[in-house]
């Protein structure tokens, strides 16, 4: 059994189904990618996998460590070892990402303000960071800066990638993480992402093109159209639809969307 096991899920939005019954086992070490036309129920698979409220479950499990995790709330996912980076990444204003990285480390590590035991202290907390943020090309004034506030598309995204390095989930999910970024912003991300790899780490990329997996070479590709997966197989997969695109399942690409 894999260590992360999503069986049969079903999912809808508003009342429309959008997951028409998705089942994918993602075992520590392996790096599996989704990909599928515009539509295909990707994001909605992302987001229900965390427990978006605006996403309602009408049937299956995802068992991690023994549970249901869709039985949990979303911050109970992400403590569980769990981690999204997100497609859009909100504006948080008045946070600054230093208060935030150094709080959601105490929180995963179970300070509540009592047991300093628990608590990242500065020294280590300064020590961690700095090899992530060499790895994303930046630099130390992201920290003071509000979360994601005034952050260009590809700095949003590097940061998610940060906030994933100093978290050390183990099962991450990178929804649409290449989606709006220039060559270069891939390039750092999936560097950061490589780095990462290893048998504590499974990871779940969902993307639309095959750019981001020139880079980050998954061990397992599944393309998701309709709400299902038509095909499942190794890299192989990503260099079919290369060629192809999804118009054997009735879906023919669209142009990519310029890098602002």
């Amino acid at each position: 059994m894999a260590d992360f096991e999503i069986k049969d899920l079903r999912a809808s939005v508003e009342g429309r189904q959008i997951l028409k019954g998705v089942s994918l086992g993602i075992s520590k070490g392996e790096v599996h990618a989704v990909m599928g036309p515009n539509g295909s129920g990707k994001s909605t698979l992302s987001h229900t996998l965390m427990g978006h409220p605006g996403y309602t479950v009408d049937g299956g499990q995802v068992i991690f460590k023994g549970q249901n995790v869709l039985a949990l709330e979303p911050d109970e996912r992400a403590r569980l070892g769990m981690f999204l980076a997100f497609q859009y990444p909100v504006v948080v204003p008045g946070i600054s990402m230093a208060n935030f990285l150094r709080t959601a480390l105490n929180s995963k590590r179970g300070y509540d303000g009592k047991d300093k035991s628990k608590q990242v202290t500065p020294k280590e907390f300064r020590s961690m960071l700095k090899g992530e943020l060499e790895v994303l090309h930046m630099d130390d004034s992201f920290l003071p800066r509000y979360i994601n506030d005034g952050f260009s598309g590809g700095e949003k995204k590097r940061a998610e990638i940060l906030q994933m390095a100093m978290l050390k989930p183990e099962i991450a999910i990178l929804d649409e993480t290449d989606s709006g970024l220039d060559i270069d912003s891939i390039k750092f991300v999936a560097e950061a992402v490589n780095r990462m790899r290893g048998p504590e780490l499974g990871i779940l990329i969902i993307t639309h093109y095959t750019r981001v997996l020139e880079f980050i070479k998954p061990d397992f590709v599944h393309v998701l159209v309709d709400g299902k997966f038509v095909l499942s197989g190794g890299p192989e997969v990503a260099d079919r639809l290369e060629k192809t695109g999804y118009s054997e399942w009735g879906h023919t690409e669209e142009e990519p969307k310029e890098v602002a």
